[in-house]
């Protein structure tokens, strides 16, 4: 039997989950407003981004577009309210890549704002992109808890705090 691409996408997925929920749990909120350049996000905004990007693979599968003006974002005001939301989000997109077929992937995705579209193309060239997505982000606040003494856990190997033995 043929694997689909949601299955072959929700592997991917959940092999980042793990290590991305222990980056989640290290971030303090007291330094939810941090960050590191004027022009940066702060360390909170970040995290939070981390933790909703597999809810924007939700949204690509069961809703087909996403608004920026109408998609709710999550005010999350403890670690442990952040790290549930990345939960539950997770959760969402496991069981949309569990259920997708490969001729739902093939249909178009949106980009909207206030209605208008920015961009379209297949749902499933925008899946692989968002995963990749978290995965710059989640490497980006490793920078942060770096600059910030926090400890980083093993992404894809032992790290300077956990040397994996």
């Amino acid at each position: 039997m043929n694997e689909t691409l949601g299955a072959a996408f929700l592997k991917e997925l959940e092999a980042e989950a793990a290590s991305t929920r222990k980056c989640l749990e290290k971030i303090p909120e007291a330094l939810f407003g941090w960050k590191p350049h004027q022009k940066s996000m702060t360390m909170g905004y970040l995290a939070l981004l981390v933790a909703e990007i597999p809810k924007w693979i939700t949204h690509m599968v069961e809703k087909g577009d996403i608004d920026f003006a109408t998609f709710e974002h999550f005010q999350p005001k403890t670690t442990a309210e952040l790290v549930n939301h990345f939960d539950e989000n997770l959760k969402g997109a496991k069981n949309a890549l569990r259920n997708v077929s490969n001729e739902e992937l093939a249909k178009t995705f949106s980009l909207k704002n206030h209605g208008q579209v920015l961009f379209s193309s297949p749902i499933k060239e925008n899946i692989g992109s968002s995963i990749n997505h978290l995965v710059h982000h989640r490497g980006q606040l490793t920078v942060y808890m770096r600059l910030n003494n926090l400890p980083v856990p093993s992404i894809y190997g032992p790290s300077a705090d956990e040397k994996g033995f």
